[in-house]
């Protein structure tokens, strides 16, 4: 069997099969984004299985090509879709949405019309379609990611495992492929390129198997994602939502008072899950409350707020003769972290050292 069909056919394969398991919502969680990134897979999956079902003559006009294409089409919109329902699970559709559909409908429109489209210029629309069509939803899907990725900091202490990056990567292989196939049109040895991008492809789509299957329930339950999350802080977000009670200075001092008292006594932080919910049960108040007692009493979110009693810890831990035996990923779990991974990119991006680093220069004091 001819190498690169082989590696096209595990490309397929791979695909249909992740489709199947995010449609099915194998691993229960994310359950709207997941039949929406299944519908994506499959789609995606359409452009190895072309190579495998069509003859090596046909009709690029007949109907069921342009069928085809029209599904094509719709990859990067359902990729978008995806990334919509993960960063905001309770989406719903309005009339404004339909707007999503005038570049799909503009290029149907445009396969009805082949036959009466001189043929270069006909290319030359529809190479175009493509790419602003890849490009638009590629966009729109980063900066949403990029806004999730600032959002979860407003309700965990702990965002390695929710913060989406592998679908940032996915991304970031749309665009370098995007770039790739564009020399693949110029260069010559056409043949011996393709092994090669089918062969980057085959990493990338067991790559994204691997960690869109790892993917946690991102968002815990009982949380309001207008009130919670919506522009970034506790507000008045209209009559169709509940207004939330403002505090008076008196009852936000106090609420200060009293979370920091908590915060010394009990060490919540070294809860490794310790969440927005977790931490008003323990105030007494509701997670509403905590969110503005955060912002507008010490304007930070629960990400730094939390995290900074962490990285204190982890700096007594680090300083202290007495735990000279635990290596840096114990110390990390001592002080509240839940990997790693977590406690280096923290501890670096609120100290501008890492672990090890400012150990030395401790050491050295």
């Amino acid at each position: 069997m001819d190498f690169n069909l082989t590696l096209t056919t595990l490309i397929a394969g791979g695909l249909l099969l992740l489709s199947f398991l995010k449609l099915s919502n194998a691993v229960q969680v994310n359950k709207k984004a997941n039949k929406y990134f299944g519908v994506f897979v499959f789609l995606w999956a359409s452009f190895w299985l072309d190579e495998m079902i069509l003859p090596e003559e046909y009709n690029p006009y007949s109907p069921a090509i342009l069928a085809l294409r029209f599904i094509q089409f719709l990859v990067p919109l359902t990729f978008f879709l995806s990334v919509q329902f993960y960063t905001k699970p309770d989406f719903h559709y309005s009339f404004k949405d339909l707007r999503l559909l005038i570049l799909p409908l503009i290029f149907l429109l445009l396969l009805f019309s082949n036959r009466y489209i001189p043929e270069d210029l006909f290319k030359v629309i529809y190479i175009s379609l493509i790419l602003s069509n890849s490009l638009f939803y590629t966009l729109l899907s980063y900066i949403k990611i990029k806004r999730h990725q600032r959002n979860i900091e407003l309700f965990s202490s702990d965002t390695s495992s929710i913060d989406l990056r592998w679908l940032k990567y996915i991304i970031y292989s749309f665009i370098a492929s995007a770039m790739i196939i564009i020399f693949y049109n110029i260069l010559s040895k056409a043949d011996g390129l393709n092994v090669y991008i089918n062969l980057c492809f085959l990493i990338i789509v067991y790559l994204v198997a691997f960690y869109s299957m790892r993917q946690q329930e991102i968002y815990p339950k009982g949380l309001n994602f207008e009130e919670t999350i919506g522009d970034g802080h506790l507000a008045d977000r209209g009559n169709n939502l509940e207004r939330i009670k403002r505090l008076d200075v008196t009852e936000l001092n106090k609420l200060k008072e009293d979370l920091l008292k908590l915060m010394e006594d009990e060490l919540p932080y070294l809860d490794s899950e310790l969440n927005l919910f977790k931490l008003s049960d323990k105030l007494g108040i509701s997670s509403h409350q905590l969110s503005y007692v955060l912002n507008e009493g010490f304007g930070e979110n629960f990400f730094n707020f939390v995290n900074k009693y962490r990285v204190e810890k982890a700096k007594e831990l680090l300083t202290n003769p007495t735990y000279d035996h635990l290596n840096m990923v114990a110390i990390g779990y001592d002080a509240g972290f839940n990997s790693k991974t977590a406690f280096n990119t923290t501890f670096k991006k609120m100290t501008s050292l890492t672990p090890t680093e400012y150990k030395n220069i401790g050491s050295k004091q």
